[in-house]
């Protein structure tokens, strides 16, 4: 503990006289929304394992008893280890310093990647619905205590893994869907615990097929919305938590701007957004220290970290103010 304490002296004194440390300061500052990438490699290999361990038992468990729903659950909890692995994938390549030929580095692979979790899911499901609706009509009765158990401890299992991807579920699309996917995965778990009770209780054994739609309705729904915000990023659409109109008047604000156009803001990765806007700056030149103020402001506000500004003075129109072509 008293070593702990004396580190965080040392760093607000750093602090304090941070001249010398401000470029890396502000460097560690852009990626405070998310935990050292180093962490997040030891939970995806942890939830990886664990999951995969599952996967494979409860599929086991599915044949051996007969569930399509413990099956569905498998299916879930098979795509979200692939999800996993996926998004861990795109975390490591994103880490990929900058080339010739990538100069943005990888980092656009952690888009790549959600999108990719979002079309297996969409897979898996078509699986799981396909086999249920044929299996309605005549179900075999499925010994429901047993199955209640088996999934008991798959509630436990993604309620964990969940648990370990909590603290970056605000920063990154991919640690998001990979959090949301555990806590919804619990909760189908549990769904086929009461499943498993019910057909113990009635005897009812289209109880299982029915539970296994239910699952591929909340896979469904689940993945839609990560569906449309990968597609919407790979489009280069305006990252969802910024709001273009404000950046553009915030820009407009900074001293001697008289008009900002041709403003782009895009997802350069799950996480990093990028800009590129014109400004009109009719008395001539403003100097570095300007750039970097805006640049600083537009960091501080907005989180973007990666922004060029073009300046112009305005004497000739600017050949892309009209706002209609790109």
């Amino acid at each position: 503990m008293g070593h702990g304490h004396h580190h965080h002296q040392s760093h607000d004194h750093a602090h304090e006289h941070g001249h010398d440390h401000g470029h890396d300061h502000g460097h560690h500052h852009g990626h405070s929304h998310a935990a050292p990438p180093e962490r997040w490699d030891r939970v995806f290999a942890i939830g990886i394992g664990l999951n995969l361990a599952y996967v494979v038992a409860e599929a086991v468990a599915g044949f051996a008893f007969g569930s399509v729903a413990l099956l569905a659950d498998a299916g879930h909890n098979l795509s979200d280890v692939l999800g996993l692995a996926v998004a861990w994938g795109g975390a490591a390549l994103a880490r990929m310093p900058p080339s010739k030929r990538f100069t943005y580095g990888l980092k656009g692979s952690t888009i790549l990647a959600a999108l990719a979790n979002a079309v297996l899911l969409l897979v898996a499901i078509g699986a799981i619905a396909l086999e249920a609706v044929q299996r309605i009509g005549d179900a075999p009765v499925v010994p429901g205590l047993e199955v209640a158990a088996v999934a008991a401890a798959g509630v436990v299992v993604n309620a964990v893994t969940a648990w370990l991807f909590a603290r970056g579920r605000k920063g990154d699309v991919n640690i998001r869907g990979a959090y949301l996917h555990m806590a919804a995965d619990a909760l189908v778990s549990l769904g086929v615990v009461a499943a498993g009770i019910v057909i113990w209780a009635t005897g009812l054994g289209w109880i299982d097929p029915l539970v296994s739609l239910v699952i591929a309705a909340v896979i469904l729904w689940q993945t839609w919305g990560l569906l449309r915000e990968t597609v919407e990023m790979a489009l280069a659409a305006v990252p969802r938590g910024i709001d273009y109109d404000r950046v553009e008047a915030a820009l407009a604000a900074l001293p001697g701007v008289s008009e900002v156009h041709d403003l782009h803001i895009w997802p350069m990765s799950t996480t990093e957004p990028g800009l590129t806007a014109h400004l009109c700056i009719p008395q001539g030149p403003p100097g570095d220290a300007f750039l970097h103020a805006a640049q600083a402001m537009l960091h501080e506000r907005f989180g973007i970290g990666h922004a060029t500004l073009q300046v112009e003075t305005g004497d000739a129109d600017c050949a892309l103010a009209d706002a209609a072509r790109v």
